[in-house]
């Protein structure tokens, strides 16, 4: 049993809780206002307005007024669009509001500065009721820019007070996911030295991250004009002129959203459209071209049909973007129409694949290369189709593939590289490697054979004398058989003053045109040293400096000999066999080839040649002859050959009758009486 006392006071308790019950409901319910975001000492420095805004959807031109009372506001943050926090597909005004307080700091700034990173699409910024700053055109007639940059504004005198913001968003479109809107970034206040420290910052950071990016374009854009030149010069490669559109794409779409020019959101969305249209269909063809499938009729019409509708659906959809279609009448209708042909050019981009199963399905023989372009332009393609067909009414299904496709695969030096850029970097080293490849294998097979022979024929007639100078004091007979067309082998006869003749004889390591041109390099380069010196010795050295790096891993053997009319005989070698003196090697000093090692010391041998005597001087083709055994010609063969004194023609036919296996150059000196 409760006592009376204690009854009474339990009832007044109970009476006093039901009366104060719904005054205390009252103030629970009374959403309360933002804390002010106090900046103590704020000087030469910056700080984030972070933390939760006053936030409001709608418009109301009262709500710029610092005196407001926005207490019954929701609250959101500046960091993320009101999309991710509970306003999903909101367009149209909303309202941002911030009471700040201000203590500056001794000697600090008296005005203050703002930066907005971004914020979409359009705003105005009130500083304690005024306005002191916007980014694009309100309605009726918005205007407003494509991925704005971040934009600072003076906001006056550093003083407590109230940031009110008024945002504008563009109606969506049928693949926007309806995440988007309002701040993106938080607004940075400070000194307009450290607001503008921060911008700097900030660019420096986009354009670093922008490095790979523009890196891929510029090269996009070098190939595109070459190409184009080229098909000026003949129009009738259609592959380079196809080519042009393709690779001139992304720089277009650079200049209309990625350089910062003031362009409107409306014609920098309609351009882009054709743009796109200009890219796909151009790649169409290239595809085409290099698969070899344009003579068939069926896939030849097939793309020109696809072209059409693309570049027809593109450019009316690029037409509705371009126009004032935020007026509340054409809303809906465009909304619509976008979707309709969205849905009409989005399933063309399959084309690629359509292709290349034909050419499988052909088995054509095709350059692994031009398989590259096929594979990377697929997936060039498909990427960015599987994001559009993905971002169709996202905001309502809710599927992240779009997202996924763009988040970043890995990032280079700050530069983040997502599934697309990939394939497109990829792609267009793949493209213009196989058009490359491509252009010149054709021109190949037209020019190939008439240029080789008739290369052959004038550097023969420049690297081998077809009549000897006469020499005083001694008779010379000389012989040339190449092992192909154009062979390695070289010898000059270049006379000096002092009655005394210089001669070079030599073999370039390899054979065909590579080896004829290094052959040439040699004998203008030797006759040109010959009118500075006569030394065997030091036009070796001379060579040598000027072959080194030139004959990519390639080399070439040489032997000069200085002739004098009274029978001195000065001479020098440079990896070369020695030559016979009758019947016997002559012992000269040996050293390295031309054009392998930069110090490399050629020494002299002197000898003096008798009347009669005999000088041979050969390459190895004549010593490495072969037969049908396989057996070499040999020094012993070569010994017994040069002692019977054969003239030059001589002894070339005794190692072609053996078997020849390589260039052979013989020339022969004999000292008269």
């Amino acid at each position: 049993m409760i006592p009376g006392s204690q009854l009474r006071r339990s009832i007044c308790t109970i009476a006093l809780l039901v009366c104060c019950a719904p005054v205390i409901c009252a103030q629970a319910k009374t959403p309360t206002a933002a804390p002010p975001l106090a900046a103590d000492g704020l000087g030469r420095g910056a700080i984030p307005l972070d933390g939760p805004w006053q936030f409001h959807l709608g418009d109301d031109m009262a709500w710029a007024n610092p005196s407001f009372d926005d207490s019954g506001w929701e609250q959101l943050t500046a960091d993320r669009p009101w999309g991710m926090q509970g306003h999903p597909g909101y367009t149209g005004f909303a309202w941002y509001r911030r009471h700040i307080e201000l203590t500056g700091a001794p000697g600090s700034s008296p005005d203050l500065a703002l930066l907005v990173p971004h914020a979409e699409d359009i705003y105005e910024l009130y500083w304690n009721g005024a306005l002191v700053g916007r980014n694009g055109k309100m309605p009726p007639h918005p205007s407003w820019r494509r991925g704005q940059p971040p934009q600072t504004f003076g906001i006056g005198r550093a003083q407590s007070g109230v940031l009110a913001v008024r945002v504008w968003k563009a109606p969506l479109f049928s693949s926007a996911s309806g995440t988007h809107g309002g701040f993106a970034g938080l607004p940075v206040l400070g000194s307009p030295e450290a607001i503008a420290g921060v911008k700097n910052t900030m660019d420096y950071e986009w354009l670093r991250s922008q490095q790979a990016e523009f890196g891929i374009i510029s090269l996009y854009t070098l190939a595109g004009l070459i190409g184009f030149v080229g098909w000026l010069r003949d129009r009738s490669q259609w592959l380079l002129f196809w080519m042009t559109g393709f690779c001139l794409g992304p720089m277009l779409s650079t200049v209309l959203i990625g350089l910062g020019i003031p362009w409107s959101y409306n014609l920098s969305m309609g351009l882009e459209q054709l743009d796109i249209a200009m890219v796909v269909v151009s790649l169409w063809f290239v595809l085409l071209w290099l698969l070899q499938l344009r003579d068939n009729r069926f896939l030849a019409r097939l793309t020109k049909i696809a072209a059409i509708i693309e570049v027809s659906a593109m450019s009316l959809d690029g037409l509705l973007m371009a126009t004032d279609w935020t007026s509340p009448g054409l809303v809906r209708p465009v909304q619509i129409a976008d979707a309709v042909l969205t849905a009409i050019y989005t399933p063309l981009l399959v084309l690629p694949l359509i292709l290349l199963v034909y050419a499988v399905i052909r088995r054509r023989r095709l350059d692994p290369a031009v398989w590259m372009v096929v594979t990377f332009g697929f997936l060039t393609l498909m990427i960015p189709a599987v994001g559009i067909s993905a971002s169709q009414g996202s905001r309502f299904t809710h599927w992240a593939l779009g997202d996924k496709l763009n988040a970043p695969l890995f990032t280079i030096n700050g530069n983040p590289f997502n599934a697309a850029q990939s394939s497109q970097a990829l792609l267009f080293i793949s493209i213009v490697y196989a058009v490359y490849r491509f252009s010149v294998d054709n021109m190949r097979r037209k020019n190939a054979l008439e240029q080789e022979f008739k290369s052959a024929r004038e550097l023969q007639q420049a690297l081998i004398p077809d009549v000897l100078p006469p020499v005083p004091g001694f008779a010379l007979t000389s012989s040339y058989r190449p092992a192909s067309e154009v062979g390695g082998d070289f010898f000059q006869i270049v006379p000096l003053d002092g009655n005394s003749t210089l001669i070079i004889l030599g073999d370039v390591s390899g054979k065909g045109l590579k080896a004829a041109m290094t052959v040439s390099l040699i004998v203008g380069s030797a006759r040109m040293l010959a009118e500075f010196t006569s030394s065997p010795s030091e036009i070796l050295a001379g060579l040598n400096r000027r072959l080194l790096g030139r004959l990519q891993g390639g080399f070439a053997t040489c032997i000069a000999l200085r002739l004098q009319r009274d029978g001195r005989c000065t001479i020098a070698s440079a990896g070369h066999p020695g030559p016979f003196l009758n019947d016997r090697e002559a012992s000269i000093q040996g050293a390295l080839p031309l054009g392998l090692f930069s110090a490399v010391t050629y020494e002299e041998t002197f000898f003096i040649l008798q009347a009669g005597d005999r000088l041979a001087l050969y390459t190895d083709g004549l010593l490495e002859a072969r037969n049908a055994s396989g057996e070499l010609y040999s020094f012993d063969r070569l010994r017994a050959l040069f002692a019977a004194k054969p003239t030059a023609e001589e002894a070339t036919q005794a190692a072609v009758a053996f078997g020849q296996d390589d260039d052979i150059t013989v020339l022969s000196v004999t000292r008269l009486g």
